[in-house]
Formats: structure tokens, C-alpha cells, sequence
């Protein structure tokens, strides 16, 4: 708890972070590509491991699917994406815990936006998420059986800020943990993201963090990294 940032400010949770299980043979790990590489299942939970990347899968199938859907609503084919980002998407799961706050002016997560297309999340009864609308921050309840589904930064970048990606923060009041877990939907590392011919839209002005995700250039992966690198400095240090 507390070493994870959001905006320089500690969050109140947390994590345990999975991604696609690669072995050594893969040409990104042989190549020590950052975020690529087997994960390191808790031992203690043996049980764990078959569970996560069943879920892992199922979730990347249903972004396959709901990017199908956004294609179409733009007017593309609806392998747009799958064709250009998504075949091989980067995709990251992780299982948070909120402890129980004792100071309700503190954050589990401060303001900010995800990083790459769809945030596909399953959250707990114990409510505590809120999204930041035109009208300001509402609570975004938990539903039974149902996914909140998140627009992230380059979705915004892809469509000139047509989708834009959602501000969102969360605070623990129910007096007792709270439970999330959020997947992540994104392009390929290696891709570079580009804009589709769409009127512009640049919110640089609106933003939590008064940056532009149509303004930077290279890969997706160079993003990832510059923002992890500001969630998690010590990696910056150790890894990057």
C-alpha cells in the first residue's frame, strides 16, 4: 500500500499485476522487451494461476469484440483494429485491494485516465468508483453481472478525441476492503498508434493532467513505459 503514484500522491491500495504468460522462447522476452515475460504466481495459491489466465482469456475475447463493435460505430470495417493494433493486443489484468480508509480525504487512486484502449473492469459491492462527467464526478455503483467498461488514452488519440478517454478516481468508504479487478485491452507494443481521419478534437485544456495523448510520437510502448515509469519510479530505477 502506497507504492503505487498517481499525480505524485501515494494510492491507498494494493495489487497483484498479471500479463499474457509468455515462456523464454518468445521473441519479446528473447529480445527483453519491458512487461513481457512468464508471471510470478503466489505459490501459497496454487489454484491461482489456471483461474487468472482463464479470465485473462475470456476478457481479451470480449475486448476482440467490443473493439469490433467501436469500429463499426465509427463507420470502419470492423476488423479495423484487429488489423492495425489488436491482433497481438498488450493486455494486463490486475487484482487490487482498497483497505478500509480512516481518512475519508484520502484517495484509493487519485484522478487520472488508463493508458491504452478499453478498461474492462469487475468490481465488489463495496462501491467507491467515480467518473468524472461534464456535469462533474459521479459514482459509478456496482452492478450485479455486469463489466464497467473504460475509454482509455489512446482510444482518445485514435479518434481525435471523439472517444475520449475517462477520468476516474476512486475512495474507499464503506469501512472495509474493497475489491477490483480491472483488465486492460491495448494495442501491441510495438504499434504505432495513429490517428483515424476523423474531425480533431484536443482537450489538452480539460485534462486531469493538462497533457495531450494526440501530441507525442513513437510506439505504444514507449507510452506505456513513460507512464509506468511515473506510477512506479523505483522501476524506472531497476528495470527501464
Amino acid at each position: 500500500v502506497g507504492d503505487e503514484l498517481t499525480s505524485g500522491q501515494p494510492d491507498l491500495k494494493e495489487g497483484i499485476y498479471f500479463g499474457a504468460e509468455l515462456d523464454d522462447a518468445h521473441p519479446l522476452v528473447k529480445a527483453g522487451t519491458p512487461m513481457h515475460g512468464a508471471n510470478l504466481f503466489p505459490a501459497i495459491l496454487p489454484e491461482l494461476r489456471d483461474v487468472v489466465l482463464e479470465y485473462m482469456a475470456a476478457m481479451t475475447r470480449l475486448g476482440h469484440t467490443l473493439m469490433r463493435g467501436i469500429a463499426l460505430s465509427l463507420g470502419l470495417e470492423d476488423h479495423y483494429f484487429a488489423d492495425r493494433y489488436t491482433a497481438d493486443p498488450l493486455v494486463l489484468f490486475r487484482i487490487f485491494n482498497y483497505p478500509a480508509q480512516a481518512n475519508e480525504n484520502q484517495w484509493g487512486v487519485g484522478e487520472h485516465t488508463d493508458y491504452g484502449l478499453l478498461t474492462i473492469l469487475k468490481q465488489d459491492d463495496a462501491g467507491g468508483l467515480e467518473v468524472k462527467t461534464k456535469a462533474g464526478w459521479i459514482a459509478a455503483p456496482p452492478l450485479p453481472n455486469s463489466f464497467v467498461c473504460n475509454i482509455g488514452d489512446m482510444l482518445d488519440r485514435m479518434t481525435g478525441g471523439l472517444y475520449k478517454s475517462t477520468p476516474h478516481r476512486v475512495r474507499n468508504v464503506n469501512r472495509r476492503a474493497r475489491l477490483s479487478f480491472p483488465f486492460f485491452f491495448d494495442p501491441n507494443f510495438n504499434a504505432e498508434v495513429q490517428p483515424i481521419l476523423l474531425p480533431a478534437r484536443d482537450d489538452k485544456a480539460e485534462r486531469w493532467d493538462q497533457a495531450s495523448v494526440h501530441a507525442f510520437k513513437g510506439t505504444y510502448g514507449e507510452y506505456l513505459l513513460r507512464k509506468v515509469a511515473k506510477v512506479f519510479p523505483q522501476l524506472q530505477q531497476s528495470v527501464f
